[in-house]
């Protein structure tokens, strides 16, 4: 029986694994990018070194990490965090880009160009998360439990509301959030921004 159990030190290769597994708009970005270890660094792997205590993963009865959710209380302070402490150790293995020619050219652009501030979002809504499962654990209210699991942690600790990004082509997952009673906000192209109070 698979159940939801917070992240543990030595889940990162898998939580990075499950990232890649879903990358692209919810399906398998494998061979998208030429450094498929992009995708750990920038979507997942800063929020269990920066706050493990808001990271949570579905562990499948056979032992493996299928899914997770994890999260930043303070959006502000993460992004700063990430700027200055985080991303830097990662310009020689990846230098900014020129320009947008290719797609890891853009997660390296928004990688870069991340920081307190940026999105305007975690002034009203301080939290932000990212989830993602495996497709063997979609539609069996895992993302609605992972998700609670989260927000009960956030309330707890005083968070008062959260916010996240999800790619505009990820039909599925717009539908999902749609579902758990988030509020569409304003966004940029290419993405949805949904909120909601705690």
């Amino acid at each position: 029986m698979s159940r939801i159990r917070p992240f543990r030190p030595g889940d990162e290769a898998a939580l990075a694994r499950v990232c890649l597994l879903t990358a692209d708009a919810g399906a398998d970005a494998t061979g998208v990018l030429v450094d498929e270890d992009l995708w750990g660094e920038v979507f997942v792997l800063p929020y269990v070194a920066r706050h493990p205590e808001f990271a949570f993963v579905v562990e499948t009865d056979d032992g493996r990490v299928a899914g997770y959710v994890v999260g930043a209380p303070d959006t502000r302070a993460f992004e700063g965090w990430f700027a200055s402490e985080w991303w830097p150790r990662f310009a020689e293995r990846w230098p900014r880009p020129a320009g947008e020619r290719t797609r890891q050219d853009g997660v390296l652009i928004y990688a870069y160009g991340r920081g307190p501030g940026v999105e305007p979002y975690g002034d009203t809504h301080p939290a932000h998360l990212h989830i993602d499962l495996l497709p063997e654990l979609q539609g069996q209210g895992w993302g609605r439990r992972l998700i609670d699991t989260l927000s009960d942690a956030l309330r707890a600790q005083g968070v008062a509301a959260l916010h996240l990004v999800a790619s505009a082509d990820n039909t599925g997952a717009l539908a999902f959030y749609d579902r758990l009673g988030f509020e569409r906000v304003p966004s940029h192209d290419g993405v949805q921004v949904f909120a909601r109070s705690l």
